[in-house]
């Protein structure tokens, strides 16, 4: 059965585009920090229609469709819960299908990068309101839609999902299913809400209702000023209070926070080409000479003294159609920063904002160890006693720790003006893996050193990322990028979960669209 399936997709697709190769196949169901079932094959349609075919053919032969993004995924996602699966790389499904400039949306195919499409809106002086992760130059609009995100533009206009009006979603059966006004017959996809939300049900799901084929976002005039501030705090406590109290203003585009580990580590380094680069674009992006001139003169006078000698740091940028709104902007974020921070030099910000897809050097440590993040997003009112909780649990753990060679950060951001998001981030001396050897820059990956294999070490850092997970679901926190990872249905009221359950039996009854993505229909 799985042989005629097999040959039935490489008529339907071209046999270069159905990978069974056991070397392909394990890189491709490999995240940065898992690894589960190997599947059949990978598959890789090249149209909506080729996507739609191939479910009618394994929803035939009862094999289950995962699908996959950028890759830089480490919740389990995109990795297959049983070998009777089809991974599918949405590679080829890589159009911008419409920027509509007079209507105010832009469409595209799930594998478009954020940097690709913000480089072909900066065209039309065009943006998403949300318009990417850091990770954006790997990171793909579909699997920002699937898992949902935040970072560019998250202070003023919260997460990926807050920017979707519509979707064109495969659904189990093969069939089509348009969302928001796209659905009504002499419609467009210009507008979200129309009666109950259906394209909210397809955010953040991981594929589990269904494979995105096509995501419409809203459009913004893209704001011609930008400036930024940096604030640095001798304390966590310090830092939190001062960023919510930011965040309540609403004014701020871009936010994030960095503990003493993480200000040392990947965020802030750069080598030679991405320096230079930085410089031109810094340069590029001022409004005439002495701007930049000044700009760079700041930048080269902090060097890479940023953090003036303080435990955690703050940077802001804030977005304008004058020189005098962003000015008045980055005047209440001084003001509401002083009681709680002191300003240093925005080299950070500055640059990143430079340069706002950064290459993917996070996947390893700075020093070659491997890397998982997590985080939570929760009410500012939670933040001291979730903090607390988990400085406890590091210092119950610091012996076992530094014996088994693991080390932790953490990077923070607040979302709107309503919510704090925190994420620990651990780093443990370990082999690397396949995914490691192929996703990371290898120019980079090569200045890197290598270790030995650790399990111990990773087994300490599976325990303390349970243990958090746990403390996050204690103060109430909820989080993106759900995956096979976090415990969606942990504690969910009943009817909440009799909904979502009716729902997802509604899209998928035969449970072939990623089972167990969200804790649905896992093997």
């Amino acid at each position: 059965m799985s042989q005629e399936i097999l040959r039935e997709l490489s008529g339907l697709l071209g046999g270069e585009h159905v990978v069974t190769d056991e070397a392909e196949c394990r890189y491709f169901a490999m995240d940065v920090y898992n690894a589960r079932e190997m599947p059949l094959a990978v598959i890789r349609p090249g149209t909506v229609e080729e996507l739609q075919e191939a479910a009618r053919i394994a929803l035939r032969g009862g094999v289950a469709l995962v699908p996959r993004g950028g890759g830089a995924s480490y919740t389990d996602g995109y990795l297959p819960t049983t070998a009777r699966s089809l991974l599918v790389d949405t590679s080829r499904l890589n159009r911008i299908v419409e920027i509509n400039a007079t209507d105010m949306h832009v469409t595209v195919e799930p594998a478009v990068t954020w940097e690709r499409l913000n480089a072909a809106l900066a065209k039309e002086k065009l943006r998403t309101p949300f318009w990417g992760p850091f990770s954006g130059l790997k990171a793909t609009v579909g699997g920002s839609a699937s898992q949902n995100s935040a970072s560019l533009g998250t202070g003023n206009h919260g997460l990926s999902a807050e920017s979707v009006l519509s979707f064109d979603v495969v659904l189990g059966n093969g069939e089509l299913l348009r969302t928001g006004s796209a659905s009504i017959s002499t419609s467009t996809p210009f507008f979200r809400w129309y009666g109950p939300d259906l394209t909210g049900l397809f955010t953040g799901d991981t594929g589990a209702m269904g494979i995105k084929a096509r995501i419409t976002l809203r459009l913004i005039q893209r704001p011609p000023k930008t400036g930024a501030a940096s604030f640095g705090f001798d304390s966590f406590d310090g830092m939190a209070a001062g960023m919510s109290a930011v965040a309540r203003l609403g004014v701020v585009a871009d936010n994030y926070g960095l503990d003493p580990k993480l200000q040392q580590g990947q965020l802030t380094k750069t080598n030679t080409s991405d320096a230079a680069r930085a410089v031109w674009n810094v340069a590029r992006d001022s409004s005439n000479p002495l701007e930049a001139a000044s700009r760079l003169a700041r930048m080269a006078l902090a060097g890479k003294r940023f953090f003036g000698g303080f435990s955690h740091s703050a940077h802001y940028v804030v977005e304008g159609h004058s020189a005098a709104e962003v000015k008045t902007k980055l005047k209440l974020v001084r003001e509401t920063m002083r009681p709680h921070g002191t300003e240093v030099a925005n080299t950070v910000p500055t640059v990143l904002r430079s340069m706002p897809f950064i290459p993917m050097y996070s996947v390893l440590g700075v020093k070659g160890e491997r890397w998982v993040p997590m985080h939570g997003i929760m009410p500012f009112s939670r933040v001291a006693e979730f903090r607390r909780r988990l400085v406890d649990l590091y210092e119950e753990n610091a012996s076992r720790m530094k014996e088994l060679r693991v080390d932790k950060g953490a990077m923070f951001m607040t979302v709107s003006t309503n919510a704090f998001l925190y994420e620990p981030v651990f780093y443990w001396e370990d082999s690397q893996t396949v995914f490691h050897k192929r996703f990371m820059p290898q120019d980079y990956l090569k200045t890197l050193p290598e270790h030995d294999d650790n399990p111990e070490g990773r087994a300490l850092v599976e325990e303390l990322r349970r243990k958090i997970m746990d403390t996050f679901w204690e103060v109430g926190a909820i989080h993106l990028q759900i995956g096979k990872t976090y415990p969606y249905l942990r504690g969910r009221q009943p009817e909440a979960e009799r909904l979502l359950r009716a729902f997802k039996g509604g899209v998928d009854p035969d449970n072939l669209m990623n089972p167990g993505a969200l804790g649905l229909g896992a093997p």
